[in-house]
């Protein structure tokens, strides 16, 4: 099943269909629906593209004139439940107002789980006004305010931006594992909260990268109320028919914005990258600095797609 994804593809509709997001964001309730949903959307159109789990697994819901596939409660494909509870996970920190990061990470080699071929990140901040949506590429820049129909322009951005980019990118190796780990801001969560279906991690110095990384900034959603900010790191080979505009490419020596997202007033981050390997480093100039609070999945997944 390495080359299912080649057969998912975006579906264009002309009769209205039931939609995938909340039609208007006035307050911080339905900000939180809609950064949920969104959340969702994007992790079931990346399962769903990369050929992880059958059609059976999904439903569908559109977004104007673009069909989306959400994963749904599969009995028939029981690790589509494992990704469910990790998103369910995300909700529940994302409720409390702990979440910071969603990474799902993707390896080959369950005794080298450091070792990664491709990386999703969801970094979510929360603000007093609502959220936000900014894009960076590039070519494009764009950032909504908090009227409703500029951050449904903007989820439909970002959406259409992550279908294109699955859609682009070359197959997985067929023994990939997933994890998902999250991080949190530790100056609100409780030193031993743990989302349902999560227990605590490690906060690793580094990731090695296997292969060349090429670092795609896909997009940024604010409501005024939560942001979302969404960022793919995948091995260069695989964005190859990609168009320059829409991804960074390394190189051999050290790349800024590369690895995972840090924010500047919290950590110092060094970010190497050589030939064969990438490299993440977290290093602080203040000893006594804390390392963010972590959680992962009870179980990691290995879909079946030999």
């Amino acid at each position: 099943m390495a080359t299912a994804q080649l057969s998912h593809s975006i579906r264009i509709h002309k009769a209205p269909k039931e939609t995938v997001f909340p039609s208007e964001i006035t307050n911080e309730h339905e900000s939180l629906i809609m950064v949920k949903q969104l959340f969702a959307t994007s992790i079931s159109c990346i399962t769903y593209l990369r050929g992880l789990f059958p059609e059976s697994s999904y439903g569908e819901r559109h977004l104007d004139d673009l069909s989306l596939k959400i994963l749904q409660e599969d009995k028939k494909c029981p690790g589509s439940l494992h990704i469910i509870k990790w998103i369910q996970g995300c909700f529940d920190a994302l409720e409390k107002r702990y979440l910071h990061m969603a990474v799902l990470t993707l390896y080959t080699n369950p005794k080298e789980p450091e070792k990664v071929t491709e990386i999703y990140q969801f970094k979510f901040k929360y603000t007093k006004e609502g959220a936000t949506m900014d894009f960076d590429s590039s070519s494009t820049a764009f950032e909504s305010g908090t009227n409703s129909e500029d951050i449904k322009k903007a989820s439909a951005l970002l959406m259409r931006k992550l279908y294109i980019l699955m859609q682009n990118l070359g197959p997985l190796p067929n023994d990939v594992i997933l994890t998902m780990k999250l991080h949190y801001y530790n100056a609100v969560t409780p030193h031993d909260y743990h989302p349902p279906g999560f227990k605590e991690g490690v906060n690793s110095h580094f990731l090695l990268f296997d292969g060349k990384p090429v670092n795609v900034q896909v997009g940024l959603v604010s409501t005024g109320f939560h942001s979302m900010k969404v960022k793919v790191t995948t091995e260069a080979t695989r964005v190859s028919d990609l168009e320059n505009n829409l991804f960074q490419e390394s190189s051999t020596t050290e790349i800024a914005h590369q690895g995972l997202d840090c924010d500047e007033e919290e950590e110092e981050c060094n970010n190497h990258i050589q030939r064969m390997n990438f490299v993440y480093s977290q290093q602080s100039s203040e000893s006594s600095r804390k390392k963010r609070k972590v959680s992962e999945p009870m179980k990691v997944f290995s879909p079946d797609r030999k």
